[in-house]
């Protein structure tokens, strides 16, 4: 579908030399940039994804990219361990463009991106440090608490995808998705849990969004998260089911609204 009126493309280029496609909604001049990390096998370009983007243009400009090994970026998708620099790449270019405020929003797989990269790439209370872009607030939708989690019938289905050579090959033919065959390295990627922690340690406003008819992660999820970071706010959401393919416009805009509050 046609992307945003006065959206413009970016090419970005994560710090592993990874190429990402990207794309640039202005938005509203608030001074706040909310960077958008779709879920496993999405893309800026789907309809589900652009709804969220022109929602939250009314709140501040928005970045959104592909995720590595997804859609035009290059690469293969790591499932949420890599792809922090890919997120990292994005917040970087709207601080770069002169924004004062960068929220990133995960949805599902890119909620446990948005979480790892606010802990280990975030910057202390939001601020840039060094080479790193910083954020100033962080917003996880429909995301797992725990790594590995096989317990309801679509994560089943996804761990088997992933998993097998055939499956692989499906992701690839029929999502246009390509998945890294290689295992995590041992020990894993730090959890969702232990990076909610850390990024509130570090003084960033986390907000935990979740429906109460999420058929992928139940509500033990978004409680182990908001467990784990004392003082992050839980929005659980009457009715709603998962990520971007659920969400509505209302939502929409009260994430929008919360990540440009201080703006």
């Amino acid at each position: 579908m046609p992307p945003p009126p006065g959206s413009e493309a970016l090419s970005l280029t994560a710090a592993d030399g990874t190429p990402l496609a990207g794309l640039h909604v202005p938005g509203a001049t608030s001074g706040t940039a909310f960077v958008v990390a779709h879920g496993f096998c999405g893309s800026f370009a789907h309809r589900r994804v652009d709804r969220v983007l022109r929602g939250l243009s009314h709140h501040g400009g928005v970045v959104a990219f592909d995720q590595r090994g997804h859609g035009r970026s290059g690469g293969l998708s790591t499932l949420a361990h890599r792809e922090p620099l890919d997120l990292e790449a994005a917040a970087a270019w709207a601080r770069g463009q002169g924004y004062g405020r960068v929220v990133t929003v995960g949805f599902s797989m890119g909620s446990a991106v948005a979480l790892r990269h606010g802990a280990l790439l975030g910057g202390h209370r939001g601020r840039p440090v060094g080479d790193q872009a910083g954020v100033d607030a962080v917003v996880s939708v429909s995301g797992t608490a725990f790594w590995y989690y096989r317990g309801t019938p679509p994560m089943k289905w996804l761990h088997r995808a992933v998993g097998t050579v055939t499956g692989r090959a499906y992701l690839r033919a029929r999502l246009g998705t390509r998945v890294d065959p290689r295992p995590w390295p041992a020990p894993p990627p730090m959890t969702p849990t232990a990076s909610a922690a850390r990024i509130v340690e570090q003084g960033i406003p986390l907000l935990v969004v979740h429906g109460d008819q999420d058929p992928f992660f139940p509500l033990d999820h978004p409680a182990a998260l908001q467990r784990a970071a004392p003082g992050s706010q839980a929005w659980i959401e009457p009715g709603f089911g998962h990520a971007e393919g659920a969400i509505d416009t209302g939502l929409i805009d009260r994430i929008g609204a919360w990540g440009a509050a201080d703006a």
